[in-house]
């Protein structure tokens, strides 16, 4: 039987000042990885943040803006504080909500319209 790895969303950027900023400032993602074929070309960047690693495009074709993906995080409520703390210019989030499917849920949009949904499952006495 194959057995599948861990997988690795690429979302399209078009602003490298400002998705540094969300990213790394914003949501405390760390830079792994930056390449560029020349030293004018567009950014290639791999950010990470616990066992959540991204990749960053802005070369066309690599992915489409307004993407959706779905993120696990230990406790979406904690985050969610830590983040309106931050009093970021462009995304301040509320609580998150519960869901009929058993979750409670955040979803921050980045620069270039990517939906980032991070989200906690509840216990089932919860749900």
């Amino acid at each position: 039987m194959v057995m599948l790895g861990t997988i690795t969303p690429v979302l399209r950027s078009f602003d490298e000042a400002r998705t540094r900023a969300f990213y790394c400032d914003f949501l405390g993602f760390k830079p792994v990885f930056e390449h560029r074929f020349e030293p004018d070309s567009p950014l290639y960047m791999g950010v990470i943040l616990g066992a959540c690693e991204l990749h960053l495009s802005e070369h066309y074709g690599d992915a489409t803006p307004g993407s959706a993906i779905r993120i696990a995080v230990d406790d979406v409520t904690a985050y969610a504080a830590q983040l309106r703390a931050k009093n970021f210019g462009n995304a301040r989030p509320g609580a998150p909500d519960k869901t009929d499917w058993g979750s409670l849920e955040l979803t921050i949009t980045d620069p270039a319209g990517n939906k980032l949904t991070f989200c906690t499952d509840l216990p089932e006495d919860a749900a």
